[in-house]
């Protein structure tokens, strides 16, 4: 077995990542591969051996990317997708196939994206940015604005952000380590601000690295990355309904058997205060993305859920999540959606960004094989 490497956003894996040749330029559209159609899709070479339930199809949406992470879906229904590798922000036009175009780039990895006011805002790891941006834009007419310095570099990387139903930017930062106590409060947190970045508030702590980011009901909701170097089955990976002024225990706390226990390294640590997980899945998985599905394609019973990105980590022997599951924030109950994506000897893909299409299709980043795929249902 391959000596696991580092890869920004603190995810260990288990074979050198192969670069993809990218065309750059702005408006420069990249050649996709196109997606099959109805059951001949698992028969598409280019696709991997993915599992779906009785009903739904997967096919190649767009190719040729460096690391796909993150994307939103803008009002006229584009998808603008961040790629850490390239540093760069593309434009993806299409529904059963996309033409990509270059909006941005020279970016410092690029993560988590919003559109908000006229303008789509970009998470790299050091600052949030915004560029104007007008429905129907390939590239940006003008150049970014900084909106808000973030804490950069440390053992995590990725930045997210999201909009909230009260008009303000939140913006996840992971930690700067395993299972230190921070001395930057901008870390392991989710903080609050307004569009222009001018008055901040320290909304949720305690968060290792909240990558996913989603709202129901007036409530933000995260999947949280664990410790490492504890076994296999330990920590479990959480999922938290987030609460003004809420703590999430990390480093001193996690879950396990269904409430907050002791981290080892801080056994006389008090976990009454630290808010417990509504959803948890297997230790190291490495929750990614998170998406609430709203469409009408998909069956009525997948409304009001959410699907959740798993990365995998190779801190289990046997290598664990990359796939996509299905999260009831009612019960916490967990189900496979898209998987067969692992091997015993190690990844095979895996699955970062979540977007939910105009029309209920949903689409799924991979930024082990630099593509996005589409999942549908029916014929």
């Amino acid at each position: 077995m391959a000596t696991p490497t580092f890869r920004p956003g603190g995810i260990r894996l288990r074979r050198p990542f192969l670069a993809l040749v990218l065309l750059g330029g702005a408006a420069q559209p990249l050649a996709p591969v196109l997606a099959q159609s109805g059951a001949a899709n698992l028969r598409d070479a280019s696709l991997p051996p993915m599992k779906l339930p009785a009903g739904f199809q997967a096919g190649v949406y767009a190719s040729g990317f460096g690391k796909p992470r993150l994307m939103v879906v803008a009002g006229n229904g584009d998808v603008v997708l961040s790629d850490m590798k390239a540093g760069k922000i593309y434009i993806l036009r299409g529904t059963q196939k996309a033409t990509a175009f270059t909006f941005a780039s020279g970016l410092d990895l690029p993560h988590g994206l919003a559109f908000h006011g006229g303008y789509l805002y970009v998470a790299t790891q050091s600052a949030v940015l915004r560029y104007p941006y007008s429905s129907g834009d390939t590239h940006a007419s003008g150049p970014a604005q900084k909106v808000v310095g973030l804490s950069g570099g440390g053992e995590h990387v990725t930045r997210t952000l999201s909009f909230g139903p009260d008009g303000r930017m939140y913006v996840a930062t992971g930690s700067s380590c395993n299972a230190c106590r921070e001395t930057d409060p901008r870390r392991a947190s989710v903080w609050s601000y307004t569009a222009d970045g001018k008055e901040a508030r320290l909304y949720a702590s305690g968060l290792r690295n909240a990558v996913g980011m989603a709202w129901k009901d007036g409530s933000l909701y995260v999947g949280n990355n664990g410790r490492d170097y504890l076994g296999d089955t330990t920590p479990v990976e959480s999922f938290f309904r987030l609460k003004p002024g809420g703590f999430y225990g990390w480093p001193t706390c996690f879950m396990s058997g269904g409430h907050m226990v002791n981290d080892p390294a801080y056994p006389k640590a008090d976990c009454r205060g630290a808010t417990p997980a509504f959803a948890t899945v297997h230790a190291h998985s490495a929750p990614m993305d998170l998406a609430l599905y709203g469409g009408r394609m998909f069956p009525a019973s997948y409304r009001g859920k959410f699907f959740a990105a798993l990365h995998g980590s190779s801190m289990n022997a046997v290598p664990v999540g990359d796939k996509v599951v299905l999260i009831d924030p009612a019960t916490g109950q967990v189900q496979d959606f898209l998987s067969g994506l692992v091997r015993p000897d190690g990844y095979i893909n895996r699955p970062v960004g979540l977007a939910v299409l105009p029309d209920g299709s949903l689409l799924v980043s991979d930024d082990w094989a630099g593509k996005v795929y589409r999942v549908t249902y029916g014929k």
